[in-house]
């Protein structure tokens, strides 16, 4: 297949005297950030659960963690209620190297909660606490429109897309950032408990597809967005899911690790084994560590050999997160995720 042109302006990308990139390109993540529940004990569900200890999450916010925590330049983009959790969550982005500038507060809602467990069976389940909650009602004109336009990668997910304001100034940002020729890069976090029906929500993160240079999905994503194809099927995933623009596709598989489609080459790289504990923000902990390597580096695209050593970083980086409970405290260090690279 011919090769597309890695997007974005690579010009921003400086290099060291060696030749290769510094880690000092700046990853945008814009959406929402909220405070998990989590119960003290594992396998239960929300009602059988005897208590619950808070862990800072959402998706964006853990990228951007993630990034912050491996080395990397990182800041997020989202509203928070004018309260002591709100007040928490800016808070912990300063003490993890997140710039916070990005962060408004809503005096009148209230910052979102998730309880969040993973059952005996195995499923995660979710209850939501957003009636409305502050990051649902993001104004346009509450955009840090200077972070959006340094972004040299700009991600997002999808939660931000089901109501309004927040809908119209997430595409405002997108838009912002592709005029900046910054990195779209897109994971979809399908919850559906939070959407109106299940139309609604395959509509909605359909509608946005075709602008990512970079996607991360999961096998159930797959199954739910092409109603019911094989995930495994590389042939559904190419030609449901691979569109022109896409310079990177990535499929999570949990525990057994991920695959990866470019223009040029596709295949899967293993999973590294650990004990589990909480599988809460390790789709997360993978998606910020491959964004780190490419914030680094964008010519790993171009390079399947290099591209599979980020992705095996990437991998360990989220079997390290489910060894201990919540997600933004589980995130690794890039020593820690080296060191079980080297066991391997």
């Amino acid at each position: 297949m011919a090769e597309k042109p890695i997007s974005g302006d690579l010009s921003r990308l400086s290099m060291n005297g060696e030749g290769s990139v510094q880690t000092s390109h700046l990853v945008v993540c814009f959406g929402e950030m909220l405070i998990d529940f989590v119960p003290t004990v594992g396998g239960v569900s929300l009602a059988e659960a005897p208590a619950f200890h808070k862990a800072p999450g959402g998706a964006p916010a853990n990228v951007a963690v993630c990034v912050a925590k491996l080395g990397g330049s990182a800041a997020f983009i989202g509203k928070v209620g004018k309260d002591e959790f709100g007040q928490m969550l800016a808070d912990m982005l300063k003490e993890n190297k997140v710039d916070n500038s990005g962060v408004r507060f809503d005096p009148y809602a209230r910052t979102a909660l998730a309880f969040v467990t993973l059952r005996a069976d195995g499923e995660r389940e979710f209850m939501f606490y957003r009636h409305p909650s502050a990051d649902m009602l993001l104004k346009e004109s509450e955009l840090d429109l200077n972070l959006v336009n340094k972004a040299s990668i700009f991600h997002y997910g999808s939660i931000s897309l089901i109501d309004e304001p927040c809908r119209s100034t997430h595409l405002a940002a997108m838009r912002i950032a592709r005029q900046s020729n910054s990195i779209l890069s897109y994971d979809p976090n399908l919850r559906l408990a939070l959407w109106p029906s299940e139309d609604a929500a395959r509509k909605n993160i359909m509608s946005i597809w075709n602008q990512a240079d970079i996607i991360k999905i999961s096998e159930d994503e797959i199954s739910f967005l092409t109603e019911g194809d094989n995930p495994n099927d590389d042939k559904v995933v190419l030609k449901k899911l691979f569109h022109p623009n896409l310079s990177l596709l990535l499929v999570s598989e949990g525990k057994a690790g991920c695959r990866y489609y470019t223009k040029q080459f596709k295949g899967k790289v293993d999973g590294i084994k650990v004990k589990a504990v909480d599988t809460t923000g390790a789709g997360d902990a993978f998606t910020g560590a491959i964004l780190y390597c490419l914030a680094a580096d964008l010519n790993i695209l171009k390079d399947e050999a290099r591209l599979r050593h980020a992705l095996l970083f990437a991998n360990a980086c989220g079997a390290l997160t489910v060894t201990k409970s919540g997600a933004i405290p589980a995130l690794p260090t890039k020593p820690e995720i080296e060191k079980i690279i080297q066991k391997i």
